[in-house]
């Protein structure tokens, strides 16, 4: 953005690029650093079983909640499955030295997905005969002080801004 557009240039190390173009850039990366920081926050002190409620609540579709449940539960089961491919080819006497290995490497991702798309029919087909219906049972919404605790910060910072004001 900061080398094409219109508008004034400014010679920045030695390049001519444009002001607004830059000031766009800075942009994008302000609000992508934010992004990543507020994903990270939220991930690190809510749990997943959280964050599906809080999908469920903000409304967003029901396919996609149930996506990512399931990608939650199975997360776990896929990485075991991985860690015993890779047991089995070291036992084997595999190991990845460089370009040679990227063959096997590439078979063992293959398999593991041929191996993770043939759990995932057998775990629908069990939910159906478990009476699946094409949709997740609700969370249990929980009473929670979550709110309470939120607004303790901003309530002491208006009552301190309050009480400096009214003592000038």
């Amino acid at each position: 953005m900061p080398f094409f557009g219109t508008g004034e240039k400014v010679n920045l190390l030695g390049l001519s690029l444009y002001e607004a173009g830059i000031w766009a850039g800075a942009g994008i990366i302000a609000k992508g650093t934010l992004g990543v920081i507020t994903a990270i926050i939220l991930s690190a002190t809510t749990s997943a079983r959280d964050l599906l409620a809080g999908l469920e609540k903000l409304r967003v579709p029901a396919p996609l909640v149930n996506i990512a449940t399931f990608m939650l539960r199975y997360l776990n089961v896929i990485n075991d499955e991985m860690g015993r491919m890779k047991i089995a080819r070291e036992s084997r006497g595999f190991e990845a030295t460089g370009i040679r290995s990227w063959k096997i490497l590439a078979q063992t991702v293959g398999a593991l997905f041929i191996r993770s798309y043939e759990r995932g029919e057998r775990v629908y087909l069990a939910m159906l005969s478990r009476g699946y219906a094409g949709t997740m049972p609700t969370l249990v919404a929980r009473k929670s002080t979550n709110w309470l605790v939120a607004l303790v910060l901003p309530i002491t910072a208006l009552s301190i801004s309050l009480t400096t004001s009214l003592l000038r």
